[in-house]
């Protein structure tokens, strides 16, 4: 990665996504997508569930967005205004990749057991939800009910890729690539010529 600023190719320019990384094993893609990110001109704040630093640091987050990473409500003492309402407030989309059916869960329910569901429930700007998970939890007919609601409040769901899964079975589950969250957030965020 380059010290140079985004290139006049930078398409996201002026745009701030906020990244929710919740736990799974695919946590590890999301260093590239920050890296993506920020090469498309957008500023990218991260935010991680307790259960995602068990898979990627956010020493590592932090150091490729250049942003302090929000980890825990309790950790917010700058200024007066709560830290995670101010990067709702800030967010043109929040994107969550991945997205577990535990975080899927909190969301299309109302549940704000952490930083990221509260978040996601501050925030105004678009939503991308970018599930990853074990192909017979992500066909539960739960999780597929939580989505049908996300999408029915207007969330954007990037669908799993069929593939081999972190547990052995092969199968859809699999997060979709950095390539393809790029080319939706960048879609999703700036207008059709």
């Amino acid at each position: 990665m380059s010290d140079q600023p985004p290139a006049s190719n930078a398409v996201l320019s002026g745009k701030t996504v906020v990244l929710g990384v919740s736990g799974s094993i695919a946590a590890y893609k999301s260093a590239d997508l920050v890296s993506e990110l920020r090469r498309a001109g957008a500023e990218v704040f991260v935010v991680m569930t307790e259960a995602a630093s068990h898979f990627i640091t956010s020493l590592t987050l932090g150091t490729l967005s250049r942003n302090p990473v929000t980890t825990s409500m309790w950790e917010e003492e700058e200024g007066w205004e709560p830290g995670h309402v101010e990067l709702a407030d800030r967010a043109d989309m929040l994107l969550v990749a991945p997205a577990t059916a535990n975080q899927i869960g909190n969301f299309a329910n109302g549940c704000a057991p952490d930083v990221l569901s509260s978040i996601y429930l501050a925030t105004e700007g678009k939503v991308m939800m970018v599930p990853a998970m074990n192909g017979k939890m992500y066909h539960h007919p739960t999780t597929q009910a939580n989505l049908a609601k996300l999408g029915e409040l207007g969330v954007q769901v990037i669908e799993p890729v069929e593939g081999e899964l972190a547990c052995g079975y092969e199968g859809s589950g699999k997060m979709a690539s950095v390539a393809t969250i790029l080319k939706k957030t960048i879609d999703s965020l700036t207008p059709a010529i």
